[in-house]
């Protein structure tokens, strides 16, 4: 009989046991509380090459600086965006350029454009691909891996510049708009913001206020323009206060 008992007690602890087992399998993980991005100073690192850096024009005419302004006017708090850019760089020197920053900041926005001197140099859209891709991906590890946090620029057309006369203006602007197919195809699959700011880097074709005194990069009035164009669409990804 006590042998009985014992065998009865055993069953017993066994079937809560498996039903402990089948409750901690039914569970499901609780969403994380969403964070208000308006609560918070928001941080903001723009990554590219001499667009991003506003080549000759005042620091205050760069199009991030710009668009932190805007930003702030929507009521946003912003601190002064951190850029990583310079004149000159191809995809290659701007991920050296990362890598040496050894960032270890996460940012609640994050910009890139890039590619324009990869086709100044000749270098083909495909072998473009995946350096643009690797950039890419640092974007998104700074934003948190979060893509809603990132956006990406096309390339403008310097080919309708002064600077291009006595150039293939036909041939740039089809290397151009393959280029920028290439981004707008890996940022779709990433489902990451994409802003297209090259028809309006063409009007400089006909309106050289869009132009700096160099005759070839965007002046403050361009680099406003392509805010005016990704400021609503950014505001949709931003929870506003």
């Amino acid at each position: 009989m006590v042998k009985m008992d014992f065998i009865m007690i055993v069953i017993a602890l066994t079937l809560v046991s498996c039903e402990q087992d089948d409750d901690i399998k039914s569970l499901k993980p609780l969403p994380l509380p969403e964070i208000n991005i308006s609560d918070t100073t928001l941080r903001y690192l723009a990554l590219g090459d001499s667009y991003t850096i506003g080549h000759d024009v005042s620091e205050a005419e760069r199009w991030p600086v710009l668009l932190a302004e805007a930003l702030k006017a929507q009521n946003f708090d912003v601190d002064p965006p951190r850029i990583i850019a310079r004149t000159g760089w191809a995809t290659d020197e701007l991920s050296l350029a990362i890598d040496k920053e050894q960032i270890e900041d996460t940012f609640n926005i994050v910009s890139l454009l890039i590619g324009v001197n990869n086709q100044y140099r000749g270098r083909s859209a495909e072998s473009f691909r995946p350096e643009f891709n690797a950039l890419l991906g640092k974007a998104v590890a700074f934003a948190g891996n979060d893509t809603s946090r990132v956006f990406v620029l096309s390339i403008p057309d310097w080919g309708v510049t002064p600077f291009a006369d006595g150039r293939d203006r036909d041939k740039i602007a089809r290397e151009i708009v393959a280029f920028n197919a290439v981004i707008k195809e890996e940022t779709a699959l990433r489902n990451i913001l994409f802003i297209d700011i090259t028809p309006i880097s063409r009007e400089a074709a006909s309106d050289l206020s869009l132009l700096a005194p160099d005759q070839l990069h965007p002046s403050g009035i361009m680099y406003s323009r392509w805010v005016d164009e990704l400021l609503p669409a950014l505001l949709l990804k931003l929870k506003k206060p």
